[in-house]
């Protein structure tokens, strides 16, 4: 075989090569199959959390302290890797205290799933009066934290409760729901697991 043909052939090989290589690149970059990229799983059905909104463009949470039962201070950094359903709560808001065993619910059900249900308590005396009611409500599934001046529901721009935010394992805001929900039904469950990764 001459030289010549064997030149040929090598620069037949490396065009192929190339060809496979930036076709398997182009359907890796295809839009839609990037594991960061959310929205197609975080559009409810209709009638699923009728008061959904997306947020625009996935800002990244804040870092704003809040307490934990232990008063030791903790912020949106220490759930990076997994889901958050961050809910913000008061003792004197008959629609969040209405939706609270839902939320303890929720979290039962999404254990084991890498989501977490967050409620964060906006009452100014704080942990006291949100131990005192997670004891009454015999609420078992939920974490006890507070936010007692409100600087991280600020710092979210929320206002007004029950404000809920939905954060993807990125630490990024995917939407949010004002006012009262149905957090334990199965198509919220199911929407949240979808959304979040689960």
């Amino acid at each position: 075989m001459s030289e010549r043909l064997l030149s040929t052939g090598k620069i037949v090989t490396f065009l192929a090569v190339i060809g496979v290589v930036g076709a398997l690149g182009w359907v890796y970059l295809m839009p839609g199959d990037d594991p960061t990229t959310d929205a197609h799983s975080c559009e409810p059905e209709e009638g699923v959390l009728a008061n959904f909104v997306p947020s625009d463009g996935l800002p990244a949470v804040p870092d704003t302290p809040f307490l934990d039962n232990a008063e030791k201070n903790r912020s949106l950094a220490d759930y990076k890797g997994r889901g958050v359903v961050l809910n913000f709560w008061a003792t004197w808001c008959a629609p969040c205290v209405r939706e609270m065993p839902q939320l303890d619910r929720l979290n039962a059900l999404l254990k084991g799933t890498g989501i977490e249900v967050l409620t964060i308590s906006e009452d100014r005396k704080g942990l006291p009066l949100a131990r005192k009611f997670f004891e009454v409500n015999k609420l078992r599934d939920l974490e006890i934290l507070a936010d007692p001046k409100g600087k991280l529901l600020r710092a979210l721009n929320g206002r007004g409760l029950p404000t809920t935010v939905i954060i993807d394992r990125q630490g990024r805001e995917v939407g949010r729901v004002a006012g009262i929900a149905e957090w334990d039904a199965p198509e919220t469950v199911g929407f949240l697991r979808d959304c979040l990764g689960a």
